[in-house]
């Protein structure tokens, strides 16, 4: 082929699929670079922030005519996902709107829809972001500041609705509070009148709405040394502050300031009317909170001072930090990283704020917002990058927390545990252990020798029992925990003696010889049952349940994987033999007796017997709450075990209540299509009004056992320590011992921690159980947890 025919080839092709191809590849070039553009401006750059926000201001504008909505579209998503960046991008729209007005105002249309959507839906922490992004926009001269305080008004308004839940008018209040940090100044020199009046709402409120949530909240029981506030409460006494300031705080970067001649130029937008949405009974709205405190500026020893607690700094750099760590959770080194990199981090002590920000995540209540593991890992990566002093604020504060472990609330130490076992476990289980040597001395139920014996036990998990004892002084001794091994009664000294030691050797021989279910089931046919009388036919065998579950346990003793193979060859003889209720609280009792030194392990068997359906979840509950148990009952690993029973229940529901659902939904599509004279899609199973009524009635059962579940919960939780209290009143003891401590706050614990599902059984916990003619201590622990959504 000629040049020239090869050139007037390549031309054609230029007008056919190739060039439109081309055209699409370069446009979706573009895209990604405006995204990458927008997204990382005001990071890492030779250029001033002022600059960079300049230089992308007028390249966005050069492409409005071919890419607005891309552009907007982005914009919108950096509101919600990068908040801890929000001038940066309030001063971007300032520059957009002040070059092209309809541009400003599509986007806070945009931006007005989205928040209406959020609103709606449940969407609250986006929600929060939009409203603060709105006000800002104010100071960018986009939004004029008269619509923003009608909004404002809006939301104050819902604080006067009848018959709403006060979770409902504190969120409201909470959005708009805040805010004001933001656009405060702005509103008091061009609003003020209204904006005083709007105070004036917000202070009635505030003194009028009721606390009764607030203990159950509490990371300690006592104010010392640092006052416990709701979080409502303590952002408005730095708002007061920082009205009492004439609005001025030192912490917001405000890259608008520096283009305040253009910008103030720019038309303005009125904000539509925004309405919050009526109240729905189905609306979950984010729980009340108790704002953690560890430090104070004495705790700090050089260096820039800690911002006091009324201080809207401590409010800003905290919700700052918390806004990073939301952001950037799912990748440890980029959100250590972007912590450490913290804006204006010289003046203040960055690594106290950040070890106070992720203690108080890891100890919040009702549950932290990510996996504990979280922060176990990211406080390990900041040591790594921060060698030089994150370790030693790290050391100050778990001394700090040791020293009031004796009215922390039990839930958090219990996370304290779990983050210092793991944590001593990256640094070869070294500590100053001596400094807590005096905990050997006291009462092992006290909180500080029961904490120091579960970290000994959680290490173990990580490690193994001689690397324990090895590496803690002997003075310890007596909290080391014993060694884990498997208890088998019928080898034992004087095992001759009891009914079924020849049976059970004879089993041994047999599953060693790999026999079948059915050979087993022969053997242990012929034992007596001892509850046998002349008149009653028992309902359960102990004896064949002991020898049987005793011995498959005891040779399955070497790992986890032999355990579970055992259960799952003979999980025909043991589903045989635990059919009954009090069958299956034997098993569990049997199990016990084999693995007592091995926590771990009755954890995961307990697990796989519910996983495979051999014991139910209330055989569980009731084993846990027996007498034979009372000895554990304070133990860490008996709650673990009941809280991850009531969520695999949970899941179990959750599972066929989707399944049921869908079926039901199916099958009004496919009668829908029918009734519409279309044909159905046979490649589609269509299931029949029987399968539907027969999975909804499986999914009645199950949500009835779940209820009885918590009904035996909290029924034993009332008849145990309505017990110890009479018991004390009746011979003048303080009832508030270190076992009422454990067990009066693994009571709140199981509402807290299982609140959405507890919350539908609500009225018949209160007609049921929590009436009022239970003891109050016992009651003012469900009236706390009511209150958290009333």
């Amino acid at each position: 082929m000629s040049r020239r025919r090869r050139e007037s080839y390549s031309d054609d092709e230029d007008e056919g699929p190739t060039r439109k191809h081309r055209r699409v590849s370069e446009n979706i070039d573009i895209e990604d670079r405006l995204e990458s553009l927008i997204t990382r401006v005001g990071e890492k750059s030779t250029s001033s922030l002022e600059s960079n926000l300049e230089g992308l201001a007028s390249v966005l504008e050069a492409d409005l005519p071919n890419y607005k909505q891309k552009i907007l579209k982005i914009l919108l998503e950096c509101v919600i996902k990068l908040p801890e960046k929000l001038t940066v991008y309030t001063t971007l729209v300032g520059l957009l709107n002040a070059k092209n007005y309809n541009c400003g105002g599509e986007f806070v249309e945009l931006l007005v829809r989205h928040l209406k959507e959020a609103l709606k839906t449940g969407e609250y922490e986006s929600a929060l972001t939009m409203v603060r992004f709105l006000a800002d926009l104010v100071n960018c001269h986009v939004i004029v500041a008269g619509s923003l305080l009608a909004m404002f008004d809006n939301f104050i308004e819902v604080t006067l609705e009848d018959s709403i839940p006060q979770v409902r008018s504190d969120w409201y209040v909470y959005a708009v509070l805040s805010a004001l940090p933001w656009v405060g100044r702005e509103l008091y020199e061009k609003k003020e009148t209204e904006f005083n009046k709007m105070h004036l709402s917000i202070d009635s409120y505030i003194s009028k709405r009721q606390k009764i949530h607030a203990p159950a909240l509490r990371v300690w029981t006592t104010d010392h040394p640092h006052p416990q506030e709701e979080y409502l409460d303590c952002l408005w006494a730095q708002i007061v502050n920082l009205k009492n300031n004439k609005w001025q705080e030192k912490h917001i970067l405000r890259p608008y300031l520096a283009f305040d001649g253009v910008l103030c130029e720019a038309l303005q937008h009125a904000l539509p009317q925004i309405i919050p949405p009526s109240h729905n009974e189905e609306t979950n709205y984010p729980l009340p909170r108790v704002i953690f405190r560890m430090f104070d500026y004495t705790d700090v020893p050089e260096g820039p001072v800690l911002p006091g607690s009324h201080a809207i700094e401590r409010y800003l750099i905290e919700d700052h930090l918390n806004r990073i760590i939301h952001s950037t959770y799912l990748e440890r080194k980029d959100c250590a990283a972007a912590l450490l990199s913290f804006p204006s981090k010289n003046k203040i002590p960055l690594n106290y704020m950040i070890v106070e920000v992720m203690f108080g995540q890891l100890f919040q209540l009702p549950e932290p917002p990510y996996l504990e593991i979280f922060y176990g890992s990211e406080l390990i990566e900041l040591c790594k990058l921060q060698p030089g002093s994150m370790p030693q604020v790290l050391a100050q504060a778990t001394e700090m927390l040791y020293e009031r472990l004796d009215t922390m609330n039990v839930s958090c130490i219990e996370r304290f545990a779990n983050w210092f076992s793991y944590h001593l476990s990256n640094f070869q289980f070294r500590w100053s252990w001596e400094d807590w040597s005096a905990c050997t001395l006291v009462d092992r139920e006290l909180p500080k020798p029961k904490f120091v014996q579960e970290v000994f036990i959680k290490c173990m998990r990580l490690s193994y029992h001689q690397r324990i004892k090895d590496t803690v002084p002997e003075s310890f001794t007596s909290l080391i925990p014993e060694k884990p091994n498997a208890y088998f009664k019928y080898e034992m000294e004087g095992a001759g003696s009891l009914p079924g030691t020849m049976i059970a050797h004879q089993l041994m021989q047999a599953i060693k010889s790999k026999c079948t279910p059915e050979e087993a089931v022969a053997i242990i046919k012929d034992l007596p049952n001892p509850l046998s009388d002349d008149d009653n036919e028992p309902n359960y065998h102990p004896l064949r349940i002991d020898v049987f579950t005793s011995t498959l346990l005891y040779l399955g003793s070497k790992s986890f994987s032999h355990s579970f193979a055992a259960i799952a060859k003979f999980h025909f003889v043991l589903k045989m033999l635990s059919d009954s209720e009090e069958a299956q609280i034997h098993l569990l009792r049997t199990l016990f007796e084999v693995w007592k030194t091995h926590e771990q392990m009755m954890v995961v068997l307990i697990d796989k017997l519910l996983k495979t359906q051999i014991v139910d979840c209330s055989a569980v509950a009731s084993w846990l709450f027996s007498n034979e148990m009372s000895t554990e009952f304070t133990k860490f690993y008996v709650w673990e075990i009941m809280h991850s029973t009531i969520k695999k229940m949970s899941k179990h529901v959750e599972k066929l209540q989707k399944e049921a659902e869908e079926a039901r939904d199916r099958l009004e599509a496919a009668r829908r299509r029918m009734a519409d004279g279309l044909d159905y899609d046979e490649d589609e199973e269509m299931p029949s009004e029987e399968k539907v009524e027969r999975m909804e009635e499986k999914l009645e059962i199950v949500q009835n056992q779940q209820k009885r579940l918590f009904l035996i919960i909290f029924q034993r939780f009332i008849m145990i320590l309505t017990d110890h209290l009479s018991r004390c009143e009746s011979k003048g003891h303080d009832y508030n011992t270190p076992w009422y401590k454990w067990v009066i706050e693994r009571l709140q614990q199981a509402f807290l921690l299982h609140h959405e599902l507890v919350f539908k059984y609500i009225q018949t916990l209160e007609s049921l159980l929590f009436t009022s003619d239970i003891d109050f201590h016992i009651l003012e622990i469900f009236q706390q947890f009511c209150a958290l959504r009333s």
